[in-house]
């Protein structure tokens, strides 16, 4: 199976914001595979539905997203890439309505969050009804023939679905993006600029946490990213997801990780790869 037509895995309805992630990625020849959750992307790749997954971890307005940091953790699978896309939701309905003619505006409860001020300014009367995808709701629109509403998707929905803009760039704010990781069965060899995700949990002791990042900063890697997630069945105790630049597979991010498995009670790599833009 070459890069060409890899079959992937993203959670949502086709045009989701995933899928145009996975595009970006990989190219138009990619295969698609249409997830009800994030559980089934994992699912598909481990049992070999996919060679890919590609999963959102964390938005520019909205933060982290904690399902997908829970499930790395939990599944063996690697992260062997990432990329970042700009969020650009559109305002869609069927063709032939009019602006004047929508009544309530569906979309997941994020991208309605990330719209509100243009909302209100273009539609001050709409109701706002949330749905699980952004581009679900232009499907359910579609299906349903809903003629007094508008959902807001990407413009690859509205041309998957054959709908009509009716609006551009409803986001209140243009620095919305989201970044994605690619996951697989087996981990990759990377080159160029790396970059490596840890989770690892210490000891509920003074200084602990201090220590696990000094094992970083004496050797003056980049930290990029510090999530932590509570550890179940251990009240007020914690995992720690970091990204720093460089790869497990060079001097200093092996000497780095291995001082930090000394001090950690649980220690795991989930993957280096090519550092996205």
């Amino acid at each position: 199976m070459t890069q060409d037509n890899l079959r992937v895995a993203f959670q949502g309805e086709r045009g989701a914001y995933s899928e145009s992630a996975a595009v970006a990625f990989f190219g138009e020849t990619v295969r698609p595979l249409p997830c009800k959750d994030f559980d089934d992307v994992f699912e598909a790749v481990k049992t070999e539905q996919v060679e890919r997954g590609i999963l959102p971890v964390e938005n520019s307005l909205a933060g982290s997203i904690h399902r997908n940091y829970d499930l790395l953790l939990r599944n063996e699978l690697f992260i062997v890439g990432e990329i970042q896309i700009p969020i650009a939701h559109q305002l869609i309905a069927l063709p032939g309505v009019t602006l004047a003619e929508v009544k309530k505006v569906y979309s997941h409860p994020q991208a309605l969050a990330q719209c509100e001020q243009s909302i209100t300014k273009l539609l001050p009367q709409a109701e706002r009804i949330a749905t699980y995808d952004t581009a679900g709701s232009v499907k359910m629109i579609q299906e349903k023939n809903i003629t007094d509403g508008a959902g807001l998707a990407s413009e690859r929905a509205a041309n998957i679905y054959g709908m009509h803009i009716l609006q551009t760039d409803m986001q209140d704010d243009a620095e919305n993006y989201t970044r994605f990781v690619v996951v697989a069965r087996e981990p990759v060899m990377p080159t160029g600029e790396v970059k490596t995700s840890v989770v690892f949990s210490m000891a509920n002791i003074p200084g602990a946490l201090f220590k696990s990042l000094a094992v970083f900063a004496l050797r003056d890697i980049d930290l990029t990213k510090i999530e932590s997630r509570p550890l179940q069945g251990k009240r007020w105790q914690y995992f720690f997801y970091i990204d720093f630049i460089g790869s497990q597979y060079e001097e200093r991010g092996q000497n780095a990780l291995n001082h930090l498995q000394e001090i950690a009670t649980f220690f795991k790599v989930l993957g280096s790869y090519p550092r996205g833009v």
